[in-house]
């Protein structure tokens, strides 16, 4: 569908929710991306790179850029060791935040980006923002089946997975078959999640959606000493640490997580109304919004998605 709007030879997506900032993404996308482009494109030692270029761009009126057009750097270079052409790179953003972004590639000697491109582009940003939510939220949001114990993984200064826990196999097969992503991908992931831990004043949190691997999964990433060892968790988002995540996705208002918040700490409609000055009617209102957007039938099935 992108192609009849700019056409191109390569394209790569990475979209995470606006609540965990611009960064490492929690869903991918890649197509016509050789592996070894792809490895380089996501070396470990881009990840600070990769994140700056993205804020930049995520902050411009139009937020579109021909890599070439831009400032050069490694990412340039590195199109030019694999013989290719162009990015043109729009970072997706609606009223909530950034959501991501999309690159586009032109093989070398293809004919160039130009500005017409990249208004056109930069029209798509909000339909595709649009079509990743509806992807993401097309089931309800209901209870899903029972999922495997946490496992752990630790990937070593060398960027390489050093060892893994066998709870941690389940997870990252369900991973690549959700969403058919080549071993390559899943491994550099790992990469830039454990480089970005180590920039990390505190512990990293992603939280990935049900399509990613079949349930809500929280990744957390941590470092373990001074000798460049990051420890991996990967286990079912629960409660609060899937709220953020879920409310972005679901498009769930501030004041709706409010109430959400206040539900979810066991108080009734009587007591969140008198907690928020709100009427009960108004905070009905808004429960039903909640029903209706999330597919729930009521506050125990609404519960129930962020508990089980």
């Amino acid at each position: 569908m992108i192609a009849t709007v700019v056409p191109h030879d390569a394209l790569r997506c990475g979209t995470n929710n606006p609540s965990s900032g611009p960064g490492i993404t929690t869903l991918a996308f890649w197509h016509g991306y050789t592996p070894d482009l792809g490895r380089d494109l996501l070396r470990p030692d881009r990840v600070a790179e990769y994140m700056g270029e993205l804020a930049h761009l995520a902050l411009k009126q139009v937020p579109v850029t021909v890599a070439r057009q831009a400032r050069p750097g490694m990412r340039d270079r590195l199109l030019n060791e694999h013989g290719a052409g162009e990015e043109l790179c729009l970072a997706l953003r609606s009223a909530q935040g950034v959501w991501g972004v999309l690159c586009l590639m032109r093989a070398a000697g293809a004919r160039p980006f130009d500005d017409a491109d990249a208004r056109r582009l930069a029209g798509v940003g909000p339909a595709l923002v649009a079509a990743f939510r509806g992807y993401v939220t097309a089931s309800p949001a209901t209870s899903l089946p029972p999922e495997p114990p946490p496992g752990m993984l630790v990937v070593g200064a060398d960027s390489r997975i050093k060892t893994m826990t066998p709870q941690a196999r389940p997870w990252l097969a369900a991973m690549r078959t959700h969403l058919a992503v080549p071993e390559w991908l899943a491994d550099c992931s790992f990469s830039c999640l454990a480089a970005a831990a180590r920039e990390h004043p505190r512990h990293l949190r992603l939280c990935v959606p049900s399509v990613g691997c079949g349930w809500w999964t929280t990744i957390e990433a941590q470092r373990l000493g001074d000798d460049g060892d990051v420890a991996i968790m990967i286990q079912r988002a629960t409660g609060t640490s899937l709220m953020p995540s879920f409310c972005d996705w679901y498009g769930v208002t501030a004041r709706e997580r409010q109430i959400m918040q206040h539900l979810y700490s066991g108080s009734a409609p009587k007591q969140i109304a008198r907690a928020l000055d709100l009427s009960v009617y108004t905070v009905g209102d808004h429960l039903k919004a909640l029903f209706r957007k999330t597919g729930t039938s009521g506050r125990d099935e609404l519960i129930a998605s962020l508990n089980t």
